[in-house]
């Protein structure tokens, strides 16, 4: 593990998905209890933020590793032409800044972190071999996904409510690194990590946000 990165809780997928499940259904039984604090309800969301801050880390670390191995020249070609690229993601309509996501209600923040995550299910597979980081992936995405799923249920009422049927299909990255050139294939691989650290930093501040919520008198100002 790097120095600068911080060791996340050691929960398995198994304890993982057997804590949230207990925990909602504590959800479910303290949402009519009006004189007990609802606690569960932190407790699952301080599980979905550690888990969304260690896949940003490893974001972060996949795409400065796969910058090392690269030349100066290549390094700077690829960044100019990433400024150019959309994000597949990018469809996915997100708070313009942090004012608006600060305005955004606390199901919309979920909302949009499970349709960010779920869009990386499929190309999360072409990030997978060569290192143990790398075939994480996939597994936490899983687990944070089905983390936020519950959290949006929780959280939802007769005003807000969430479809987890996708509003947009994103058009898939499909065979992503099938029958191009090794120039091409270099800078799609570079697309793929920057997007994928870029999404990571949107739900990590989105869950983040939306857990302050959570606390009347913390100061959420991002």
């Amino acid at each position: 593990m790097d120095k600068g990165m911080t060791a996340s809780p050691k929960i398995n997928c198994h304890d993982f998905t057997s804590l949230v499940v207990v925990l909602f259904l504590s959800l479910v039984t303290l949402a009519g209890v009006s004189s007990q604090p609802i606690t569960d309800n932190q407790r699952v969301f301080s599980i979905a933020v550690s888990r969304v801050q260690h896949l940003h880390l490893l974001a972060q670390r996949l795409f400065s590793d796969f910058e090392s191995s690269l030349q100066m020249e290549d390094q700077r070609q690829l960044n100019k032409i990433f400024l150019q690229d959309f994000c597949n993601s990018d469809y996915i309509i997100s708070p313009l800044d942090k004012h608006e996501t600060q305005r955004s209600s606390v199901l919309k923040l979920l909302s949009i972190s499970y349709r960010l995550v779920e869009s990386w299910e499929f190309p999360s597979r072409s990030l997978s071999g060569g290192s143990a980081p790398r075939n994480q992936v996939s597994s936490k995405l899983s687990e944070l996904k089905m983390g936020i799923l519950l959290l949006i249920r929780a959280n939802q009422d007769g005003a807000e409510t969430f479809s987890d049927s996708s509003e947009l299909q994103l058009a898939p990255y499909g065979n992503y690194y099938q029958g191009v050139t090794d120039d091409e294939s270099l800078r799609r691989m570079y697309e793929l990590l920057a997007c994928f650290k870029k999404d990571m930093h949107k739900v990590e501040t989105y869950l983040t946000v939306a857990k302050c919520r959570l606390s009347p008198e913390a100061n959420c100002t991002l």
